[in-house]
């Protein structure tokens, strides 16, 4: 997912991914109220992933988002047990996500070379650099398998995903993370304009929505801060 992450930034698309309400970890998102939204803007589009879902999801969600992008319609995206959805619009979006990821015709192809291996959504995974849910999925599309074999594996899949992300997030880089959930071409903006004067840097430090003329940091924050500046202006230039 991150190679596609990189390639919406390249394009001038915000791509931001969280799995809690801002850095409250007490504040968990519900993939089950929704996997990710959309605005769609001329100047600067925006995709937002809930990392609280499984990577298979997260990745199935950014397809569908940057469709939405492509037909030039904002919405929320809740696919429930990456089942489809009734709206045409939704059904484009996620046809085109699943063709984008794994094209039907190549995927017919090896299938029985796939179902012969042994582990055949594994096989599937490795080929088309996806996870196994993904492919599953695809396969139920395409008629290979039925509904039953594609939920118990979905089932097992889910409850796997959320260990590795539990304890993947458990040990993470507070800054890496924090490039995530600001976005690379904000975070990247934020810092530039902080370095070249155009910002301040009590200003970078919080959330957009406040009024900075009233903000006092306290001492210790604008330690802080003077701290974090150049650590994340180093990595915004290594992520360039």
């Amino acid at each position: 997912m991150v190679l596609l992450q990189d390639r919406a930034d390249i394009s001038g698309i915000i791509v931001v991914a969280n799995s809690v309400v801002g850095n409250n970890t007490h504040r968990p998102l519900d993939p089950a109220e929704f996997r990710g939204f959309v605005l769609v803007d001329e100047y600067a589009p925006l995709v937002f992933i809930n990392t609280a879902d499984g990577k298979a999801a997260q990745m199935f969600t950014l397809a569908h988002e940057l469709a939405h992008i492509w037909l030039g319609g904002s919405a929320v995206f809740d696919l429930r047990e990456m089942q489809p959805a009734h709206d045409t619009t939704e059904i484009i979006c996620n046809q085109v996500a699943a063709e984008f990821l794994i094209p039907a015709t190549r995927f017919r192809e090896i299938w029985d070379n796939a179902r012969h291996s042994g582990s055949p959504f594994q096989y599937l995974a490795r080929h088309f650099k996806v996870s196994e849910i993904v492919a599953a999925r695809r396969a139920l599309d395409l008629g290979l398998i039925d509904r039953q074999e594609f939920f118990d594996l979905y089932s097992t899949y889910r409850e796997h995903e959320y260990q590795i992300r539990e304890q993947a997030e458990s040990e993470g880089d507070f800054y890496a993370i924090q490039t995530m959930r600001l976005g690379k071409r904000f975070a990247a903006t934020v810092v530039q304009a902080v370095y070249e004067g155009r910002l301040l840097l009590r200003s970078a430090i919080e959330p957009p929505f406040c009024n900075q003329d009233r903000i006092s940091l306290p001492r210790h924050r604008q330690r802080r801060s003077a701290r974090v500046a150049p650590r994340l202006y180093r990595q915004q230039r290594n992520l360039g």
